[in-house]
């Protein structure tokens, strides 16, 4: 017989972010040392996958993609694929909601910027691991984005 357990039903995106929405970033890693303090067990996260329309987990738009909202861009500062300054001028985001569309628009420049810092970096591990990740994943990843770009369009 297993022992009880609990846990927490939460979504990333509940959790605090000065970004607007919560994500993977430094508030995840206190969130889950909370679970532990407190003998937790289980964190239900939900559907990780980028959010369709509505901006709902429940309706993805992939079921192996990941929702790239939830990449912290305090992790790609100290990953070094940010600048501290491009992270001054992020707007105050309402704490009772959820701005989608702001966030969306204020995410994807950050995201370029980082995908150009990436890009232009002298070739290292994270690079060769990206590449590896596309090679490994063409069978879906390469009908997603091209999906995703024409969606956009």
């Amino acid at each position: 017989m297993k022992p009880r357990s609990s846990g927490i039903l939460l979504h990333p995106t509940s959790l605090p972010g000065r970004f607007g929405t919560g994500d993977l970033g430094d508030e995840a890693y206190r969130f889950v040392d909370f679970l532990a303090q407190t003998g937790q067990r289980l964190w239900q996260i939900l559907p990780l996958g980028p959010a369709g329309y509505g901006n709902s987990p429940y309706q993805s738009l992939s079921g192996k993609a990941g929702n790239y909202l939830l990449i912290s861009p305090e992790k790609l500062l100290e990953e070094g694929f940010l600048q501290k300054d491009d992270l001054d001028s992020i707007p105050v985001f309402p704490a009772e909601y959820v701005d989608y569309n702001t966030v969306i628009d204020l995410k994807n420049g950050l995201f370029r910027k980082s995908f150009e810092y990436f890009n232009n970096a002298p070739k290292n591990y994270q690079q060769k691991e990206f590449h590896d990740f596309c090679t490994q994943n063409a069978s879906w990843l390469d009908t997603y984005s091209l999906f995703m770009a024409l969606k956009t369009a």
